[in-house]
């Protein structure tokens, strides 16, 4: 393609999309903003005057034939992901897709063939890989300074009240697919391997409100089970703790052990008579891996100028949705999953 700046289009202008568009507007090389799609056109509008740009639709069909449009973020609802990734592919636009991929592997294939056959690329949004110590910690496991890996210990647990849409696992797939997708990939990418089989268990503790009408809702979840190179592991999540953001991992291995990640907003502790000591505790992701966010956007558009595969695959993002759908299978047979 010509060297001018990559053409980027927003598809879905909430919180993550809005992340990307920033990043892209004015903080990777090569690329700029040209266009922001929202089905709610006041958000839609409102995107587009932040980022000083022109171009906004409510349809993403619109920007299909637009020759100024070379790739698309989608940060839509993940049931529309599937439709957007394949119009935009056989469109000829290269695709960043946010976390999950999509409901079903059926529809990853799908997606993943569709860009395939159109000669563009695919990248999924799983951010941890480029947060710095996240990659910090990988590299130390690979030279070799804990040992050889043995387990793997993740999680993420949110702390804001699920939208009432999350309830129906049939729209979003649960908190292992919402909250825990990321868990998911990184244990992936450090056990260097593929799960082969499983177990889950999960309850309702927090949202009592959504028992009735949607008995199979968990909003806390335990998944564990082994690699296929015999690491084992354990996924923890949960949502609507409201003490914080909380995302951590450790790493165990025959010599030692790694931990990554922190809890702590600010690295002041204040003590008080009055209080003890105390520390702010983190309260968003957006906070947490705000320069993973913008690694990663960098990395997309490098792939794109420089004709390489993007860091984070297609086939990265439909096994972190096999893993999920695995485990829905197992929470609802009570029973170990093999894959």
């Amino acid at each position: 393609m010509s060297r001018r700046d990559l053409g980027i289009c927003l598809i879905g202008c909430g919180r993550a999309g809005m992340i990307h568009a920033r990043n892209f507007m004015n903080k990777v090389p090569g690329a700029r903003m040209a266009a922001v799609v929202d089905v709610v056109e006041d958000v839609a509008g409102a995107a587009a005057a932040e980022l000083g740009i022109d171009k906004w639709y409510t349809d993403y069909r619109h920007i299909l034939d637009d020759r100024d449009i070379d790739a698309v973020v989608v940060v839509s609802p993940t049931n529309l992901h599937r439709d957007i990734v394949v119009d935009c592919a056989n469109a000829k636009k290269h695709i960043f897709c946010e976390k999950p991929m999509a409901m079903n592997t059926r529809e990853c294939d799908e997606m993943i063939e569709a860009c395939k056959k159109n000669g563009v690329k695919l990248q999924i949004g799983f951010m941890r890989r480029f947060d710095a110590s996240f990659r910090e910690a990988r590299r130390l496991l690979e030279e070799g300074v804990i040992g050889d890996l043995v387990q793997i210990h993740s999680c993420t647990r949110g702390p804001s009240k699920p939208r009432p849409w999350m309830y129906d696992l049939k729209k979003s797939n649960g908190i292992l697919a919402e909250i825990n997708s990321h868990d998911i990939d990184s244990i992936r990418w450090f056990a260097g391997s593929e799960i082969r089989e499983l177990y889950a268990v999960a309850g309702n503790f927090r949202n009592p409100e959504a028992k009735a009408e949607y008995p199979d809702y968990y909003d806390s979840v335990l998944m564990n089970g082994v690699f296929e190179n015999g690491v084992q592991f354990s996924i923890d999540g949960a949502a609507y703790v409201q003490y914080g953001y909380d995302s951590r991992m450790e790493i165990v291995g025959t010599k030692g052990v790694l931990h990554v990640g922190r809890s702590d907003a600010s690295f002041i502790k204040c003590t008080t008579v009055e209080h003890g000591t105390s520390t702010p505790f983190i309260s968003s992701w957006m906070t947490l891996f705000a320069d993973a966010y913008l690694a990663e956007d960098i990395a997309f558009a490098e792939a794109i100028i420089n004709d390489t595969e993007p860091p984070v695959t297609g086939w990265d993002g439909r096994q972190a949705v096999s893993i999920v759908e695995a485990g829905n299978r197992s929470i609802l047979t009570k029973s170990i999953v093999r894959l």
